[in-house]
């Protein structure tokens, strides 16, 4: 009766909604045409015209946008279930083996499994000292040898593109999370699988033609050659984790301690057989590609705010050698006592907005948003460059200003910073947000404690982007120059790789 009460109320609500308003779309490509190359500038311009909620279409599929704080939060946090589902788009399918968490449509068995994989992240990331340890072991190691790289290349007031150094060091630091392995820099089997972020991102951001129009893929056109660029890439990157899991299913000794991710996850998954095996490689296949593509995407932003504001470069110096001084390395538990650093990193996320728009979300029912009628299987858009550039919001939101994230005592703003939308929110929210966050803060409290950052003036200051799932910053170049040297690094890095070899030594011995 309860039941039938809810569906009743239901339908009257529904039945007092309106469509929500939006362009006029044309026959065949809808609005795709209007989108252009900035699709988070086009719905923000979109917004002012047709508020918040508005509606058009790509190709045949109905689209609706959300912008700004209360309609997001509302879709995604309140209405959570009926705005979790995913668009089964062409793309999606190719990625993980078509078993990926984060591009599988909502169900019971993905809740299980977003249940086990949000367990398991959590456990390396905010798991505790041990958990932390291993994270700053892995994470020092690549620091020294990215550090060491860029100031070599900086040699002879030298400036070098940062860009693929970055990717290499962050896919290192979760290639040994997931896999317990690193690459050398010059490994150019490593460096062709994690080098082609950029055409995984342009395939499955917002208005991706790829799916949107998949006729496309029927005539020889650049739309067809990403799409079968971006399946040969998915098939490349999941093969990898695959074999590396092949590998662990068959090494991990029963009662052991996990040596990694991938150990970790066959274990939980052995608890939970409900969750089919080969949902193991898909999940760690999604972890290790998106967080390194997000996390090299978002230190390349960082660094170019150093560099171009090398007054904040100056204050985060001061701040961490009054904190930490010069004759030790910034740790984890530094993070509460350095606001500065802080409060830069949720300005560099907020101003950047580098996942400008979420990965498309999907109606499971009928439902009514804020007056809007939405039906089942509807494409929904989620704008999250339209929050953090909400003038409402934030004063002068496009002047970068670290410092509107302290309060009047200089201590970090909770509210403001939980108001920066960077890893969604809801059901969809990244599991892996509060690791991208530490190793965030690590590499960029190391990077400035250990060196100066120096400006290209022969290029132009002007911060221009390329598009795709998440906004990377134009190629630009740096100068790399020590502030003392690196023993503090390389001192840090021989004590931690003598504890790694004294424990796997102990546990060998236990086997």
């Amino acid at each position: 009766m309860l039941h039938l009460g809810k569906h009743l109320l239901l339908q009257r609500q529904q039945q007092r909604c309106r469509e929500p308003p939006g362009p006029f779309a044309w026959p065949l490509i809808g609005n795709a045409a209007q989108l252009g190359s900035t699709p988070h500038l086009a719905f923000t311009r979109l917004a002012r015209a047709y508020g918040d909620i508005f509606q058009l279409r790509l190709g045949t599929w109905p689209v609706v946008v959300l912008n700004g704080e209360q309609a997001i939060r509302q879709a995604l946090v309140r209405q959570g279930a009926t705005f979790a589902g995913r668009p089964p788009f062409p793309s999606f399918q190719l990625v993980s083996g078509g078993r990926s968490l984060a591009f599988s449509t909502y169900s019971e068995l993905w809740q299980l499994h977003r249940r086990v994989a949000q367990g398991m992240v959590r456990s390396f990331s905010t798991g505790g000292a041990g958990a932390r340890r291993r994270l700053e072991q892995h994470l020092l190691a690549e620091a020294q040898a990215l550090l060491r790289l860029l100031a070599w290349g900086s040699s002879g007031g030298a400036f070098v593109d940062p860009a693929r150094s970055l990717v290499v060091a962050v896919a290192n630091v979760m290639s040994a999370l997931c896999f317990g392995h690193r690459y050398s820099h010059s490994d150019s089997e490593f460096l062709h699988l994690v080098g082609r972020n950029e055409q995984f991102g342009q395939a499955v951001g917002a208005g991706s033609l790829v799916d949107v129009l998949p006729w496309l893929r029927c005539f020889p056109s650049p739309v067809r050659a990403a799409y079968a660029a971006f399946r040969e890439l998915n098939r490349d990157f999941y093969g990898f984790v695959r074999a590396k899991f092949v590998q662990h299913h068959g090494s991990l000794h029963p009662g052991a301690a996990p040596r990694d991710m991938m150990d970790a996850f066959i274990r939980l998954q052995q608890e939970q057989p409900r969750l089919p095996l080969e949902h193991v490689p898909a999940t760690v296949t999604d972890i290790f590609g998106a967080s390194q593509d997000t996390l090299s995407t978002a230190l390349q932003w960082l660094l170019l705010f150093l560099i171009r504001y090398p007054n904040v470069q100056a204050k985060m110096q001061e701040e961490i050698d009054k904190i930490v001084g010069r004759d030790r390395l910034p740790s984890a538990e530094d993070q509460p006592h350095l606001p500065y650093v802080m409060a830069f990193l949720y300005e560099s996320l907020r101003f950047s907005s580098f996942v400008p728009v979420t990965i498309p979300h999907a109606t499971t029912a009928d439902t009514c948003l804020m007056g809007y009628l939405i039906p089942k299987d509807t494409v929904i858009f989620v704008n999250q460059w339209s929050v953090n550039h909400d003038p409402a919001k934030w004063s002068n939101p496009e002047d970068f200003d670290p410092s509107r994230f302290l309060d009047e005592k200089g201590f970090l703003n909770k509210d403001l910073t939980s108001s920066v939308m960077i890893f969604s929110l809801g059901k969809r929210r990244c599991i892996g947000d509060e690791l991208s966050k530490m190793q965030l803060f690590l590499f960029t409290s190391i990077f400035v404690h250990q060196c100066n950052f120096t400006a290209n003036p022969n290029e132009d200051p002007k911060m221009d982007f390329t598009y795709g799932l998440t906004i990377k910053p134009k190629p630009f170049t740096v100068n790399v120059t020590l502030r003392d040297s690196l023993d503090l690094l390389d001192s840090a890095v021989q004590r931690l790789q003598a504890e790694k070899t004294a424990s796997e030594n102990h546990l060998s011995a236990n086997l």
